[in-house]
């Protein structure tokens, strides 16, 4: 389980919408966040340009790269 420290971190880092997010996940999975995206309980959701919806369990994230756009 992802610590309240991480979640809190995340919630904000994913609010800032110049902030290119890219997140790895446990699986090896690479997956770079676009910026309608919001933190809800324990899951990133992230909609695409045909509003497909995405739903990243944080628990599963292994790290998050953060860049200044």
């Amino acid at each position: 389980m992802a610590s309240k420290n991480f979640k809190k971190l995340l919630k904000k880092y994913l609010s800032i919408k110049g902030l290119d997010i890219v997140v790895y996940l446990e699986d090896g999975a690479i997956i770079e966040l676009n910026k309608n995206r919001v933190l809800v309980k324990n899951e990133i959701i992230v909609r695409d340009k045909n509003n497909r919806e995405l739903r990243i369990d944080i628990s599963h994230i292994k790290s998050v790269e953060l860049y200044a756009a």
